[in-house]
Formats: C-alpha cells, sequence, structure tokens
C-alpha cells in the first residue's frame, strides 16, 4: 500500500486551474481500483492519496500521468508501507509481513 502526499509549489489559483483535470485523474485511478481515498491537506497546501498495489514503479508512473505532476503545480512523497492492521471494511486490502 502506498501513501501519496501532494504538496503545492504553485499559488492555490493556479491549482484551481488544474483541479478539473487533477480530479478526472483520480477517478481514473478509482474505476482501476488503485485508489482507495484521497483529500486536500488542511491547511490547503496539498493532499493525500491512500493507493493499492505491489509495485512501487506501477505507483510512480500513475503519479507521473497527473496533470499537477506534468504542470510542475506539486511536488510528491510517496510512503510504501504494509498495512497489517485494517478496519473490517477494508479487509481486502490487509497484508502480510514477508516471511
Amino acid at each position: 500500500m502506498f501513501i501519496i502526499e501532494l504538496t503545492y509549489i504553485v499559488p492555490l489559483d493556479r491549482v484551481d486551474e488544474l483541479l478539473a483535470d487533477h480530479v478526472t485523474w483520480l477517478n481514473a485511478q478509482y474505476d482501476a481500483g488503485v485508489f482507495i481515498a484521497s483529500g486536500r491537506k488542511e491547511p490547503r497546501d496539498g493532499g493525500v492519496i491512500l493507493a493499492v498495489g505491489d509495485d512501487r514503479a506501477a505507483i510512480d508512473e500513475i503519479v507521473a500521468t497527473d496533470p499537477f505532476h506534468v504542470n510542475d503545480f506539486a511536488t510528491y512523497r510517496i510512503t510504501e508501507f504494509l498495512a497489517t492492521k485494517v478496519a473490517p471494511e477494508l479487509t481486502a486490502f490487509q497484508q502480510k509481513l514477508p516471511s
């Protein structure tokens, strides 16, 4: 599982210019089953996405297509973690520690 943290590097009025395109990109990843949660940070200086997948390279490729990335509107920090403990609603995403 991955935590993708975006930090804006342009003013919010510029971010808002691409927001609809960013949401379209988000929706495509939800439809593909890659993203399971996302939202703005407070204060509004970026966002956070929770993604599932076994391959960091695939997540990097997806992030590279975000309009905020393509247009250099944000920086990205990607943290991989093993979701070994989850709420009952998320058991499909629960992971085991490697042996």
